[in-house]
């Protein structure tokens, strides 16, 4: 009996060194398996933290405004004159407006984007417009020259003119035969409102109030007048030209008005300092009057009709 007893307590010794290292390898998984959920859950969480985080920021538009300041919101309309949309801070059905013109641009949720321009300012809204006009002054034949004018439209505000004028070619009201050309150069600052309406736009983008800087150059020769002493002799002949070279620099004001995108009126009057050679009191120069005798005030005028192209 004695070996049977030896045998039972080995084998009862193997049972719970059994059972002791299956509670342990056990222990061992339970941990792992539960170290693995842990890392698993942390996973998890990243993950459903980074899609909220783009269904709630990420996915929002942003409107940059001009002044630099940003709305973050979710654009619903973007129509001719305003945009619509909602924010996350307040009701869904409440709708919110921005003039398009406050807008600089829109930067969508997907990255896209979208720029805006003053209504006032944007070329699009001109396209059909002509942008060219051929002026004539309607009243410088009479003063002894023809004067040929061409303008083009910079962009909606600006534009640059360039004149001609032939001497000569006109009523000879001085009586001196005078024959030569003046030319001028200038830049037009077209008017803006005083006050803005929205979707306000130029009604023409060449027609309206200007503030005109203006170079001119005027060359010519004359017949001088006849010139006697103290007693009565013949000094000069009329027979003898002489040459007149006229500078000056202008500021001009007018208003130009067109007519069916076809025909316009071009009104204005200017001052400005005038300087050269002169062979004359006369302070006429066809381009200007004054700039000589002894004073470098200059003053001009006129009236143009012209054609757009």
């Amino acid at each position: 009996m004695q070996p049977f007893n030896i045998t039972m307590h080995l084998i009862d010794k193997a049972l719970r060194i059994t059972i002791l290292s299956a509670q342990v390898i056990r222990t061992f998984y339970a941990q792992y398996f539960n170290l693995i959920i842990y890392q698993m859950k942390k996973i998890y969480a990243l993950i459903l933290f980074t899609v909220v985080l783009s269904f709630t920021g990420l996915t929002q538009d942003r409107i940059i405004k001009i002044s630099k300041d940003t709305i973050v919101c979710q654009i619903k309309e973007v129509g001719d004159d305003e945009i619509k949309y909602t924010q996350k801070d307040f009701r869904g059905d409440l709708i919110f407006g921005i003039d398009k013109n406050k807008v600089s641009r829109i930067i969508f949720s997907d990255g896209k984007e979208l720029t805006f321009k003053d209504s006032m300012n944007d070329p699009e809204r001109y396209k059909d417009q002509n942008k060219n006009a051929l002026k004539v002054g309607f009243l410088s034949p009479l003063f002894g020259a023809t004067s040929f004018t061409f303008e083009h439209s910079l962009r909606p505000g600006n534009s640059i003119e360039a004149s001609l004028g032939i001497i000569g070619l006109g009523t000879d009201f001085t009586n001196n035969s005078s024959e030569g050309l003046y030319l001028k150069f200038g830049y037009k600052f077209i008017k803006s409102p005083d006050f803005y309406l929205k979707g306000m736009q130029y009604s023409h983008i060449l027609k309206g109030a200007y503030i005109r800087p203006e170079v001119c150059f005027s060359t010519y020769s004359f017949k001088s007048d006849l010139m006697y002493d103290y007693f009565g002799n013949l000094i000069s002949g009329g027979n003898t030209r002489k040459t007149n070279t006229m500078f000056a620099i202008m500021l001009n004001f007018g208003k130009q008005w067109v007519f069916q995108d076809r025909f316009l009126i071009d009104w204005f009057t200017g001052a400005g300092y005038g300087f050269g050679s002169t062979n004359s009191d006369n302070p006429f120069h066809y381009a200007f009057l004054g700039g000589s005798s002894g004073t470098a005030f200059a003053i001009t005028s006129g009236i143009r009709i012209g054609v757009l192209f």
